[in-house]
Parts: structure tokens; sequence; C-alpha cells
């Protein structure tokens, strides 16, 4: 089972969101993908505590704090583990980008996000995000293609 976190951060007067082409880091599983930014839980960490530090480590960026919009499963996702991923947005920052260790960051429009190369399950909740409310989620893949989902929102 692995905990992680995977945190949209929202530049409200440019209508944009900040993604990352994964492109740099060996055997990465999203190679190709474009995706949020966030990982793992390090021990003794919150989600909200994991998502800052993500986002600031991968990014440059300095957070306020996020707000808590999902919780996705994602059975095997990797073909040998369960993942547990909370899903947070935040749109209070400071900092410049940095060159990240995982890809390329770029400011991609909300109303194009569809139009990068996401996981088709990305596709399906990333317009959840940007509704009122908060939603619990189970993905399921195999062999790195999406099957199906299901979703109760709150």
């Amino acid at each position: 089972m692995k905990l992680a976190t995977l945190c949209y951060v929202i530049d409200k007067r440019n209508n944009s969101a900040l993604m990352i082409y994964r492109n740099k880091k060996q055997n990465d599983y999203h190679v190709g993908k474009w995706n949020g930014l966030g990982g793992k839980f390090e021990p003794g960490e919150s989600p909200e505590e994991c998502a800052i530090r993500e986002i600031e480590e991968e990014s440059g960026l300095k957070v306020k704090s996020v707000r808590m919009k999902g919780f996705i499963t994602f059975p095997l996702f990797d073909g040998k583990d369960d993942w547990y991923v909370f899903l947070f947005t935040a749109d209070e920052f400071t900092g410049e980008l940095i060159d990240s260790p995982e890809g390329k960051l770029e400011w991609i429009l909300n109303e194009k996000l569809m139009e990068l190369n996401l996981w088709d399950g990305d596709k399906i909740f990333i317009p959840w995000l940007f509704k009122e409310g908060f939603f619990s989620a189970k993905f399921n893949y195999e062999n790195g293609k999406y099957v199906k989902h299901d979703v109760s929102f709150y």
C-alpha cells in the first residue's frame, strides 16, 4: 500500500494550473504523462504537510495552505501496490519555478487541461477539482489502461 498526494496549483489571475510533464526520472511509471504535483508520504506527515512539501520540492513554490478536494484509491495501479491518493488544490503561493527534478513545469490554461497527455482517469476527475464539495473515488486500471471508476460526492 502506498500513500500519496496529488496537488493542482491554480493561478486564478491567469485561469491556469501548474502541470508537470514527467520526463526526467529513471523508471518513472508516469513518463510521458502530464500530472499535478505530489508524491509519497514521509514518516509522520499529514496529507497536508506532504502536499505542501512536495509542491515546494517539485516546483520551488511555497503554498500557504492546500484544500483537500478528494480521495482516490487506485488498486494495483503500478501492478504492485494499491495507491491511496489525497487530492488537493492550492491557489495562494509565492516563489519562482525551479528546474524540477521530476520533469518540465508549465502553466496550462484550465480550458486546455484535457488536451494534455493525461492518464484517462485524470480526464475524469480533474473537472471535479473545480467544483464545490468533496469526492471519494476508486479508479481501476489494468496494465496501465483505465478500466472503470466508482465515485461518491459529498
